[in-house]
């Protein structure tokens, strides 16, 4: 393994991004929110998926150095239009505009079309948090996911993320897909050869499989039934309806040719001092009087935040490859 801290890890992630194509701006956007991850304690959505962007910029599945359009429909929505890139540039570009708006009137809308996956949905709501604002996204993609009845998969996993913040403290995230499993854990199961948890998928046949390499073949199962396969739905409505994004059925494969996902990407963010000055104060207590009753509550397990990411030695020389400009 080979270990970073946070600075070098972002230097290493915006050389892969500028090595393989990416314009300045997409790649100072991509770099944070590769590290970010990776700090959060999720490597899956870190820079294990930061190859996928990499072959995405090579392929022409993402546009390489593209100006998200932003309009405002209305003085409480933000419409952006990422043109084929990534979602974290446009949101970064109305990040600002979007706290405003909600810190001001009380509750505003971001709402994304037209670009790439959107990597890890926690960290869309969790800058929000951090500024003091209560934040929900939802974010579809190309169709995996099969909920009950289903034959073919409909739905991406959907995921669905939340953030509060708590005082003294950091912010509540939540971040959760809409499938028993996410369809990048599936991929590293297969990549190590070990099999599944019950539960998780089927194969093209629609019968469960514990064979991860079976599954991506096949479908993720929607976690809780037709319970899942309600919140996929919903997600599918914010974050493509809206939007006007590619449904998950309609979207062109993220891992595979030269055409983007067009996906779309929801985040609500309400300013809740306006109803309740003493939010992230209750919060606070109320974490507390939780965990002290054995709740997991997310984001609250005593220990230190991450200051240093370890990286296998296969993938940072995959990487480097792209830094390299080999890409």
């Amino acid at each position: 393994m080979r270990i970073f801290d946070a600075a070098t890890a972002l230097a290493f992630a915006h050389a892969a991004c500028r090595g393989a194509g990416a314009g300045e701006a997409t790649a100072a956007a991509l770099a944070r929110a590769t590290v970010a991850a990776e700090l959060q304690g999720k490597p899956v959505v870190g820079f294990l998926h930061l190859v996928d962007y990499l072959e995405g910029f090579v392929a022409g599945r993402i546009a390489r150095d593209t100006a998200p359009v932003i309009t405002y429909p209305a003085p409480t929505m933000i419409h952006v239009d990422a043109g084929g890139g990534i979602a974290q540039l446009g949101y970064d570009l109305a990040f600002d505009d979007l706290r405003r708006r909600a810190a001001s009137l009380g509750v505003a809308i971001f709402s994304l079309r037209n670009s790439f996956t959107s990597g890890e949905l926690g960290y869309y709501v969790r800058r929000l948090a951090e500024v003091g604002l209560v934040a929900l996204a939802a974010t579809n993609g190309p169709a995996l996911a099969a909920p009950p009845g289903a034959k073919e998969p409909v739905y991406c996993t959907n995921p669905i993320a939340f953030a509060a913040p708590v005082a003294g403290g950091p912010a509540l995230v939540i971040d959760q897909s809409s499938t028993a499993t996410a369809y990048v854990n599936v991929r590293n199961y297969a990549s190590r050869g070990e099999p599944l948890p019950p539960g998780r998928a089927v194969d093209h046949e629609g019968r469960e499989t514990l064979d991860a390499a079976s599954a991506l073949r096949g479908a993720l199962l929607t976690f809780g039934g037709t319970r899942g396969g309600n919140i996929a739905l919903m997600v599918e409505v914010l974050a493509a309806g809206l939007s006007g994004a590619h449904w998950s059925l309609d979207a062109p494969a993220f891992d595979a040719g030269a055409r983007s996902p067009g996906i779309g990407l929801f985040v609500l963010a309400l300013a809740p001092d306006l109803l309740a000055p003493d939010f992230a104060a209750r919060m606070a207590d109320q974490s507390d009087a939780l965990a002290g009753r054995g709740v997991h509550v997310p984001n609250r397990s005593g220990r230190p935040p991450l200051t240093e990411i370890a990286l296998s030695e296969a993938l940072c020389a995959a990487i480097e490859g792209y830094a390299g400009g080999s890409g």
